[in-house]
């Protein structure tokens, strides 16, 4: 939540008590740079020794609470029939409001029941933007992602609240040209990752449903960050500003045909599912669950993640909880927004996004500007963010780079992880970096995976820029920083 201070700023305020602390060094600039060479400059790469604030990812890096861990003691490890699944079937009726359930070692297993079961050579799989994996999963599948964004999803400097929305005239247009027959489903991700972390509002998702549902397409919601997206509707959308995050995801979610997650984030624990009130879609996906995951009651996941992502489901409710990581990522955006630090807006959900097009403008496209600001925002602070932009694309066929739609740092902020000082720091070191942001040069790949090559792909600056920005660093805060 935010709170206004006397002074007339607005700040957001944690609304838990930190009784268990994870120690962390901040190595100085010439350690960083010997590190970033020994990871080919992929954050990914680095060892967390080497790290000071990670905001590489929310993905199961937010902070658990003490309802969660309790409720760990209680996991019923049985093979089959384990009462830790009904507990956590039970949270799902009660939140989500489906009847089925269908739990996965996390989201991306997920996706690729999805695409097993609904996914055929020729489909065309229409979505309000892709992630990664997600397309990875479709297109391996034989089918094709057709992104059908609005004009707004694109611009990072914007006042648009929704962004996320998907284009309804070229929803009806892919309608008309492939078919019911050709399109798997229609998937909308709750908030869109690559595109900053921007939501869908409750009136595009209803037209959406709307026009699949005389055709019998199904809709699919990646839920992932289900409650963020919920709270951007409650602080954004006219009519839900007095509704309770319980019941904008029911209305939500009585929309879908599907709901499928990763747990990771907004249930702030390992694992994920697939959720449905649909018999016959439930019935498709269930055969293949014990083949690639686990058995019905369990699916790849411990039972004590179940017992956790039970008592996660319902916390995700909570608007504290809701909005926590949202808060702070406005707060993280304003912050650098007025020092002149070019960042996405309006703030999304679980980042702050540097726009490494405005913020290294002097570099081409292919030079993978987004990557190179993620390696020289280590070097320069001990923060290690996550490339989103053409590092993130795969090749064509041809074996041509892809270009990405947006050149991104993600900068993520998990749920009850860090403080305001963190975040100053952050911001901080960001705004010196931007100043000399000149001395930031381009990658090349020398080492690079046929898939997915953002997660272990390595690349060389071009030229001696990153012992040029570290020593630089040195100069102006001295070789212990």
């Amino acid at each position: 939540m935010s709170v206004l201070l006397s002074d007339g700023r607005t700040i957001p305020i944690e609304t838990h008590k930190i009784r268990i602390v994870q120690k962390v060094r901040l190595p100085p600039a010439a350690e960083r740079l010997r590190a970033m060479e020994e990871a080919g400059y992929n954050t990914f790469l680095l060892r967390t020794r080497d790290i000071f604030i990670d905001m590489l990812t929310d993905s199961g890096t937010n902070a658990m609470s003490d309802n969660q861990l309790a409720a760990m003691m209680q996991a019923d490890d049985a093979y089959a029939g384990s009462e830790s699944f009904y507990r956590l079937a039970d949270a799902v009726r009660e939140v989500f409001g489906y009847e089925y359930l269908l739990p996965t070692h996390q989201g991306r297993a997920a996706e690729h029941l999805l695409a097993k079961v609904f996914v055929k050579p020729g489909d065309v799989v229409p979505m309000n933007y892709h992630f990664t994996t997600t397309k990875a999963h479709f297109e391996l599948a034989g089918g094709k992602v057709l992104e059908i964004f609005t004009p707004e999803a694109l611009q990072t400097q914007s006042e648009c609240p929704f962004k996320g929305n998907l284009d309804l005239g070229r929803l009806d247009e892919t309608i008309a040209r492939y078919g019911p027959e050709r399109i798997s489903f229609v998937r909308m991700e709750a908030t869109t990752n690559l595109l900053g972390g921007q939501p869908f509002s409750m009136e595009n998702l209803r037209a959406v449903k709307q026009r699949l549902e005389g055709a019998g397409i199904p809709l699919v919601v990646d839920g992932s960050l289900i409650s963020e997206n919920a709270y951007f509707i409650r602080q954004r959308e006219p009519g839900y500003e007095n509704k309770s995050i319980r019941e904008i995801i029911r209305e939500m979610m009585a929309l879908a045909d599907i709901c499928y997650l990763s747990g990771r984030k907004s249930c702030a624990v390992r694992g994920g599912f697939i959720a449905t009130s649909n018999r016959e879609y439930f019935d498709r996906i269930r055969p293949w669950l014990p083949v690639y995951e686990g058995f019905f009651t369990y699916g790849g996941m411990s039972s004590k993640e179940i017992e956790a992502m039970a008592v996660g489901v319902r916390e995700m409710t909570e608007l504290e909880v809701a909005g926590s990581s949202a808060e702070f990522v406005r707060y993280f955006v304003e912050r650098l927004e007025a020092i002149g630090v070019p960042v996405v807006t309006p703030p999304g959900g679980l980042a702050c996004h540097l726009d490494a097009t405005r913020f290294l403008d002097h570099l081409p496209q292919a030079q993978y500007p987004a990557g190179a600001l993620a390696a020289a925002v280590y070097i320069g602070s001990g923060i290690r963010g996550m490339e989103r932009g053409t590092v993130s694309m795969d090749r064509d066929q041809e074996g041509r780079d892809v270009m990405s739609d947006l050149e991104l740092l993600r900068l993520a902020v998990p749920r009850r992880v860090f403080t305001m000082s963190q975040i100053e720091y952050a911001v901080d070191r960001v705004g010196w970096l931007h100043r000399n942001r000149a001395l930031v040069g381009g990658l090349e790949f020398y080492e690079e995976p046929p898939v997915l090559r953002f997660f272990a792909g390595k690349l060389k600056p071009l030229g001696d820029w990153g012992a040029r920005l570290a020593e630089a660093f040195a100069r102006e805060f001295g070789p212990a920083c």
